[in-house]
């Protein structure tokens, strides 16, 4: 349950991010259409996160180290930028507009889905 629930999460701070950050577009024939494009590219998302993300900090450690973090930053932005590329291998109507809009894209993204999970508990069992 805890994974569908950080599913949504994820794919409402996307549907957030493009309502707020220039570049980063989702355009479903429907308004079901865009749900599903939403669920799936926050699918892709979580997916390239969880995989890449950790060998990235590993093989990267003294960027992050060097920089105070602020790597995290331009890593992040190039994972969004890997999930527009294959969201556009699959056909699926999401685009983000290069470099800038996915830095700005992923910094709203985790901010929006740090406040929802804030609010949101990970399982209905807690709380």
């Amino acid at each position: 349950m805890g994974f569908l629930i950080r599913l949504v999460i994820t794919a409402v701070a996307l549907w957030v991010t493009t309502l707020i950050v220039p570049g980063v577009d989702v355009h479903g024939r429907s308004g079901s259409n865009t749900a599903l494009t939403l669920i799936v590219v926050a699918l892709i998302f979580g997916v390239i996160n969880a995989v890449l993300k950790p060998v990235i900090k590993v093989v990267g450690c003294v960027f992050y180290l060097l920089t105070l973090g602020l790597f995290a930053l331009v890593v992040n932005a190039l994972l969004f930028l890997l999930t527009d590329r294959i969201a556009r291998g699959l056909d699926l109507p999401f685009h983000v507009d290069g470099f800038w809009a996915a830095f700005w894209g992923a910094i709203v993204m985790t901010v929006v889905t740090w406040l929802i999970s804030v609010i949101v508990p990970d399982s209905l069992g807690e709380r």
